[in-house]
């Protein structure tokens, strides 16, 4: 089957490549094939070419006709994958769980989760008025329901 060969590919060409991995990859009735790529220390255009390259140059369109699209994550595409967050480090992070949206600066990660890291304003816990408090929040990625890094402007 034409996408089983286009994942083939794919993964032949991403060995040689350790530093680079596959968000997504979607082949349409019409073989449209979208390829989403991200990368440890992030992506960029060669990256792309260069996989592009290795799938294109595999199949014969004198056999099938497609169209070929290599791509990067967005920078405000949502992180998919824990191999997404460590290159986020003291990036501030929006992310949503069940329990509610916390919104703070990814401070660590580690195998079963990340840690995030924010300063809020609270009454204080004797007479009037607000102090500034630090807090952290661990998710575990099981828990994760949505991240996204929020850019500023």
């Amino acid at each position: 089957m034409f996408k089983d060969r286009v994942e083939a590919l794919l993964d032949q060409a991403l060995e040689k490549r350790p530093d680079i991995f596959l968000i997504k990859c979607s082949v349409g009735a019409d073989n449209r094939i979208h390829v989403v790529l991200d990368g440890d220390k992030g992506i960029n255009l060669e990256d792309c070419m260069e996989i592009s390259r290795a799938v294109e140059h595999n199949l014969d369109r004198e056999e099938q006709d497609f169209a070929l699209e290599v791509s990067s994550v967005g920078a405000t595409s949502p992180l998919e994958l824990p191999r997404q967050y460590p290159q986020h480090i003291g990036r501030k992070l929006e992310v949503k769980t069940a329990d509610g949206v916390f919104e703070g600066t990814l401070e660590k990660v580690e195998d079963n989760g990340i840690e995030l890291y924010w300063k809020a304003r609270e009454p204080k816990p004797v007479g009037k008025g607000k102090h500034t408090v630090e807090k952290r929040e661990f998710v575990s990625f099981d828990k994760i329901e949505k991240a996204q890094v929020k850019l500023k402007f």
